[in-house]
């Protein structure tokens, strides 16, 4: 490990892109899944990680649903929250915003009471090691929006607990203009606005999402340095990126780590963060992202250091949290 990998572990830090359900680790979906009769088909958590070899995004959504099958009670949903949050507890995570996704639990039967609760429980339970949490309501793409708007409309007795709200799933075939409606309900009431956009599909669905939909912030976003004038866009308006360096990788959106753009797209000053996305099915939590970009490009402390105040400034925080956090990272430069 380089003095620099050393360094990070010491730095306050803030992900932004993060899906609970992507959180879950072999060990804790071979165990929900024994205690709540669900048949998998896998044994060992060796036999669980030898699916990981994901072929596309789908190859992968298809394993991810999978794994949340397993997830029934309320004391599932708080065991998968806490052992996210002892994660971050790990890899000094002052600050998380973490998607929920509200659609795969209520296919099982399982209503908003039940995860939320489970989800409040764990989130109240860590506030003491001084971890900062905010939720954002993620709804899935490959879905109507009559059917999102219908989820939209439940969580309405749980706004006060929702930040933003979000998109993920399929890009192709499901473009920005298929839930402007849904957009514009969800401004109405308030949430922030964000979406997966420019991972599989193209940097004209980028500009769709920021256009059609409204999106304040982009999830993924990679795509964009296929268009200059988009890079040019983003870099002039601060439009944050949540970038997922490993998840990229593993799903093919780049060969290998060290063909990620994600570096130069920090030279040219748009506001790019690092994060994990699903840790769980990507082979690795927020820390070893950092380690790879850092191994990959040898970065130094100065670069280590500018993603992550960006992860900050890319944040619902608000602005005299944010300015504290990147006060506090400027003081520690020369540690």
């Amino acid at each position: 490990m380089t003095m620099t990998s050393e360094w990070l572990s010491v730095l306050p830090k803030a992900e932004l892109h993060m899906h609970i359900d992507g959180s879950l680790q072999a060990e804790r979906m071979l165990q929900l899944a024994k205690k709540n009769g669900i048949d998998l088909p896998y044994s060992t958590v060796e036999d669980v990680k030898a699916a990981y070899q994901f072929e596309d995004l789908q190859s992968f959504l298809d394993l991810y649903y999978l794994g949340a099958s397993v997830l029934r009670e309320e004391d599932d949903f708080y065991h998968l929250m806490m052992d996210y949050l002892v994660k971050c507890r790990e890899d000094n995570i002052v600050h998380t915003e973490i998607m929920v996704e509200p659609q795969t639990y209520l296919a099982n039967g399982i209503d908003f009471d039940v995860f939320m609760s489970g989800f409040k429980r764990a989130i109240t339970d860590a506030k003491s090691w001084g971890i900062s949490v905010l939720l954002i309501l993620s709804l899935l793409k490959h879905t109507t929006e009559d059917e999102c708007i219908a989820v939209l409309n439940m969580a309405d007795d749980y706004s006060d607990d929702f930040v933003a709200l979000g998109m993920a799933s399929t890009e192709i075939g499901n473009p920005p203009e298929k839930f402007q409606r849904l957009y514009e309900l969800g401004k109405g009431r308030g949430y922030n606005l964000q979406t997966h956009s420019g991972e599989e599909g193209a940097a004209d669905l980028i500009w769709g999402s920021l256009e059609t939909m409204q999106a304040m912030r982009i999830d993924h976003g990679v795509r964009c340095t296929d268009d200059p004038q988009l890079v040019e866009h983003l870099k002039k308006h601060q439009i944050p990126l949540t970038v997922c360096p490993l998840s990229n990788v593993r799903l093919r959106v780049f060969d290998k780590i060290e063909d990620h753009n994600i570096i130069d797209l920090l030279k040219e000053e748009v506001l790019v963060t690092v994060n994990s996305d699903d840790p769980a099915y990507f082979g690795g939590f927020l820390n070893d992202n950092y380690h790879a970009l850092i191994d990959a490009f040898d970065l130094d402390k100065t670069d280590v250091l500018a993603l992550v105040k960006n992860g900050f400034r890319a944040s619902y925080l608000p602005e005299s949290r944010i300015n504290a956090f990147v006060n506090e990272l400027d003081g520690m430069l020369g540690g």
